[in-house]
């Protein structure tokens, strides 16, 4: 009885034994399967903690881990394509002027962001990060410049011939004055001439019927603009425009009350928020056409090695959805001083200057956004300095129009 009762013992602790370690195999499996996943985001500094406070909230929700990485902005785009595999990102901030380069050479992926959520942003918003009709990337803020008005010196102009009247009249007030402070200098501006280029009916690249841009539709040139040109030709011997002024130039001059005008951007707001001057903010007056601003895009992209990396549906979740929703977008607002692109949340903007640059971008035209725009800038930017350089200048029909065949030559030499 007794070697029967240690044999009974003996082979339940054999049995509780193997038990265990059967368990403790089916736990170790358990636990080999639900390996979280690794998310990783190129971030600036600047974008960096409204980010992060992002994607903690939604990573703790999803149950993943999500990598804010800083890199500098400037080397995002040239470090994407050279990147390994197993170092590269599969989210980036993004400039929207980068969309048909990356698009092009496959790094980045569409987005397919929901219907209700596409709805609380403009269609140019939207437009700027777009390629060949797809969306590849998530608008966050939108940058732009407005005429910035001395309202101790002149009244706001409601039209673009009282804009004119007052201008000149306080540059004839005295020497060294500015008829209004927009810049050019030797290389030329497009970017800062654009109100002036839209506003007499001027383009860059018209539209295929898909809404991608046409590289072969080239409207720096174009019958309307052609047709206004000559007023270009007036404000330069009025003075109204002169292409001597470069940056410096025009900010000192409205900063030391020297001309009651200035075109500038939001990266000058602690500028205007300290001088002391009283100013508003709009959007130049009507000339012929609704003289809108370019616009600059930033915004969220999916690489292709969040596809690589087995994230690819977490990844465009975190930047399709959540950071397109207007909270994300007004965090993001206060850490980078830029309008944001989500309409409701524009609603919510507090800080006074900003929401005027914002209302002074509506409308706006994103800087193209396809490699052929790299043939555009000088031309375009050295058009305006011939046709308003004062005496001896280029009739501005002769200027652009010879601009409209370089470019077109450059973009067919590749």
């Amino acid at each position: 009885m007794k070697v029967g009762r240690r044999l009974v013992i003996l082979l339940a602790v054999v049995l509780a034994v193997g038990l265990s370690l059967v368990a403790g195999r089916a736990v170790q499996g358990a636990h080999a399967s639900t390996k979280v996943a690794n998310l990783t985001i190129w971030v600036d500094n600047v974008q960096k903690p409204a980010v992060t406070k992002v994607t903690d909230a939604w990573a703790s929700r999803r149950g993943v881990n999500v990598n804010v990485q800083y890199h500098s902005f400037g080397t995002i785009r040239d470090d994407l394509k050279t990147v390994k595999p197993e170092n590269a990102p599969d989210m980036i901030v993004a400039a929207h002027d980068w969309t048909g380069d990356l698009a092009a050479n496959g790094l980045v992926l569409q987005l397919f962001p929901r219907k209700a959520l596409k709805k609380q942003f403009p269609k140019y918003a939207l437009d700027a990060f777009s390629y060949g009709g797809k969306l590849y990337g998530a608008p966050y803020a939108l940058e732009n410049v407005g005429l910035v008005v001395d309202t101790s010196l002149v009244k706001v102009p409601k039209t673009f011939a009282q804009f004119e009247r007052e201008a000149l009249a306080y540059m004839h007030k005295a020497s060294g004055n500015i008829a209004v402070s927009v810049p050019q200098g030797s290389g030329g501006d497009a970017y800062h001439m654009y109100p002036f280029f839209s506003g007499l009916g001027g383009y860059v690249f018209g539209h295929t019927k898909n809404g991608a841009l046409n590289p072969n539709d080239i409207g720096v040139a174009n019958k309307k603009f052609l047709k206004n040109a000559h007023l270009i030709d007036k404000w330069n011997k009025e003075g109204l425009i002169n292409s001597k002024v470069d940056y410096g130039t025009a900010k000192n001059a409205f900063l030391q009350k020297k001309s009651a005008f200035w075109i500038t951007g939001p990266w000058e707001t602690d500028t205007l928020k300290s001088s002391g001057i009283s100013f508003r903010i709009i959007q130049m007056p009507k000339i012929v056409y609704r003289a809108v601003p370019f616009l600059g895009v930033q915004g969220m992209m999916v690489t292709k090695f969040a596809a690589t990396h087995g994230v690819e549906s977490l990844a465009k979740d975190l930047v399709a959805n959540e950071m397109m929703k207007a909270s994300f977008q007004l965090d993001m607002e206060a850490q980078n001083q830029r309008f944001p692109a989500n309409k409701i949340a524009g609603k919510h903007v507090s800080d006074g200057v900003l929401k005027q640059f914002g209302k002074a971008g509506i409308g706006g035209v994103p800087m193209p956004n396809i490699p052929q725009m790299g043939s555009v800038w000088a031309e375009l930017g050295g058009a305006w300095v011939k046709s308003t350089k004062g005496p001896g200048a280029t009739p501005a029909r002769a200027a652009f129009t010879t601009a409209a065949k370089n470019i077109r030559a450059k973009i067919a030499g590749g």
